[in-house]
């Protein structure tokens, strides 16, 4: 079986699994279930493969846990960033899951050693809190205890029926973390198609994900670090991995996500995409009014989705005028509309060779008052290098054409490109897709920032200043003319034959009423 055949087995059997164990319990609301029960499996095989350390004599699931001296799970924990005993192991709880009564308090015990493994060492704050939506004792498991067993008992036997290749032979650091990391993944966009509006606020669809990376890490040989403001379950920052060598994000991963349930999966996405705990540093809070990183700033890479058009706090806490990152612009972003709040975030964040790449809400780019002064203070300071208009639909939850746009503090001109690539997608059932053809057709004139008629065009610094600083992309970039070109004279002509064939045909009729009433 290919390496695409097994994914695609896998990605049927495990969304099989989730709608099958689930019942009547809602997917969105069962879902930190299925994804919690996946990423314990797989922390639990990659700590095994570590104490083994590719020695096939030590079984670690088979050993008492006794055996375990304090040095050895000090250095676990120093290197791994946790502990777990060997009967605490995925493979051991689910193999008695279905025998065992007090499955559910087990398990709640278990995830709660885990994360107190941590306390005390670097890797704490990364692990605390990890499990806390994984609730062994919610009613939405059933109402009784056996209930809850049953269905906890169905989803492990379910998640270790799943097919990740043997981690014990080859490199278990290819091809079983890829697919464990692909599985997750494949949920979380499966669970965000069906989630509605919700669903587009914690995951951007893979092959968006795929373009705003390439823009922000363009042409860079190494990024000190990669950072999202808005991060969400953490798919734009490792999109960013997947495109690039590990070794060219140098100082790790960071993020900021509003939401705990997502905050909770973000965290467990980079362990399950081997994000060791000293390389990533996902923060909960909001990002507007209590931001994370001040002292890790600037970044080299910033991709953000962040969400459109909510309300903040703005003019209403009136030190926000005087932070430093909103202070340069001089005014706030409104209240009712948070979209450029987070683009100053980013650009204050932004270190002097590197990119932001941000999916922006349209209706900022060309709306007047307090957004029309920050596009000024961000044009006059020659800080937007590509506003890029995008299809409609390509996102879960709403169906608008997004506009992207890529701030740099290394322009080497005062010119603004616009792309418009609303016409570059593939008409799905329920979304539209980038193609990495079309991903590939925009990457190569962001980088020429060639005039190309109809998709792409580099515009003056005075011509964007004297259209009010408009940043639209329709403003500049004229659509092509689809309809049907028509020769007038050719259907004058057209028009006359016509004429003349029902003149003669009347004369035809006239002839023969006039012989049958004779």
């Amino acid at each position: 079986m290919t390496s695409i055949q097994q994914r695609a087995a896998l990605q049927r059997q495990i969304w099989a699994i989730a709608n099958d164990v689930r019942g009547a319990v809602d997917g969105w609301d069962f879902k930190q279930y299925v994804l919690g029960t996946l990423f314990y499996r797989f922390i639990s095989e990659n700590f095994a493969i570590y104490i083994e350390a590719d020695d096939d004599s030590i079984h670690y699931a088979e050993l008492p846990d006794n055996i375990i001296t304090p040095d050895i799970k000090d250095d676990a924990i120093k290197t791994k960033g946790y502990f777990i005993y060997p009967s605490q192991l995925f493979a051991n709880v689910a193999a008695r899951a279905n025998s065992n009564e007090s499955l559910n308090t087990d398990l709640a015990d278990i995830f709660a050693a885990i994360e107190n493994s941590a306390s005390g060492y670097p890797s704490g704050r990364d692990i605390k809190g990890l499990f806390a939506d994984f609730d062994t004792t919610s009613n939405r498991l059933g109402n009784t205890v056996k209930d809850k067993n049953t269905r906890l008992a169905a989803v492990l036997k379910g998640v270790a029926g799943l097919d990740f290749g043997d981690a014990h032979s080859g490199d278990f650091e290819s091809n079983h973390i890829d697919l464990f990391g692909d599985a997750y993944e494949f949920l979380i966009s499966n669970y965000a198609a069906n989630a509605g509006k919700s669903g587009g606020e914690f995951f951007t669809p893979q092959h968006v994900s795929k373009l705003i990376a390439q823009l922000a890490m363009h042409k860079q040989t190494r990024v000190n670090k990669i950072y999202d403001p808005a991060c969400g379950s953490g798919s734009l920052l490792l999109q960013a991995k997947k495109h690039f060598d590990a070794h060219i994000i140098e100082d790790g991963f960071y993020g900021q996500e509003l939401n705990h349930t997502t905050y909770n999966l973000a965290r467990m996405n980079m362990f399950l995409h081997n994000i060791n705990y000293d390389k990533f540093n996902i923060q909960l809070g909001d990002t507007l009014i209590a931001p994370h990183f001040d002292g890790d700033k600037p970044f080299d890479a910033i991709v953000s989705n962040p969400p459109y058009s909510v309300k903040w706090i703005g003019s209403d806490d009136p030190t926000l005028i005087n932070d430093d990152r909103f202070a340069p612009a001089g005014v706030l972003a409104p209240k009712s509309k948070a979209d450029f709040a987070f683009v100053l975030h980013a650009l204050s964040y932004l270190s002097s060779r590197g990119r932001a790449a941000i999916v922006c809400f349209p209706g900022i780019f060309y709306r007047g008052g307090a957004e029309q002064k920050i596009r000024q203070y961000l044009v006059d300071n020659n800080f937007v290098e590509t506003v890029i208009s995008l299809a409609p639909n390509l996102f879960y939850g709403t169906t608008i054409a997004v506009t992207i746009l890529v701030l740099s503090k290394h322009k080497t001109d005062t010119t603004t490109q616009f792309i418009d690539a609303s016409g570059l997608f593939k008409k799905e059932t329920n979304n539209n897709l980038l193609l990495d053809t079309h991903i590939d057709e925009i990457m190569a004139v962001f980088d020429s920032k060639a005039n190309v008629e109809h998709f792409a065009r580099s515009v003056p610094f005075e011509q964007v200043a004297a259209n009010d600083y408009n940043l639209s992309v329709s403003s500049y970039v004229e659509a092509r003319d689809t309809r049907e070109v028509v020769d007038i004279a050719e259907l004058n002509s057209d028009l006359k034959t016509t004429v003349a064939r029902i003149d003669q045909l009347r004369k035809e009729i006239d002839a023969i009423v006039a012989e049958i009433e004779a």
